[in-house]
């Protein structure tokens, strides 16, 4: 079973940055397609990136212009760059590696 550690989460001021990443253990890593959602209170977990095995991306459009998803697969880890943050990222994010979710990290925007 694949096992996940997120990191990088925290509080920043709108317009900043924040970096979270997903170290996996997993052997199946680099052929897999690598996705991170988000989840506010009271509402459904929400698809945000997506990154396939060869690297091509999808990101939803609120955050395309200001999120980069990418993938080190030497080092079975998946990243999020988000910036020019707003309040309304505000959300526990979660990546999805093999059909196993990392244990969410909080991210929180506010000033």
């Amino acid at each position: 079973q694949v096992q996940i550690v997120e990191s990088g989460g925290g509080l920043v001021q709108p317009g900043g940055s924040l970096r979270l990443s997903c170290v996996a253990s997993d052997r199946d890593f680099n052929t897999r397609m690598l996705r991170w959602y988000r989840q506010t209170p009271g509402k459904p977990r929400e698809f945000v990136a997506l990154i396939t095995p060869g690297g091509t991306t999808n990101l939803i459009g609120s955050v395309k212009d200001r999120f980069t998803i990418s993938r080190d697969n030497a080092k079975n880890t998946l990243f999020l760059q988000m910036n020019s943050l707003k309040s309304e990222d505000t959300a526990v994010y979660y990546c999805e590696i093999g059909m196993t979710w990392g244990q969410g990290i909080q991210v929180t925007v506010s000033s």
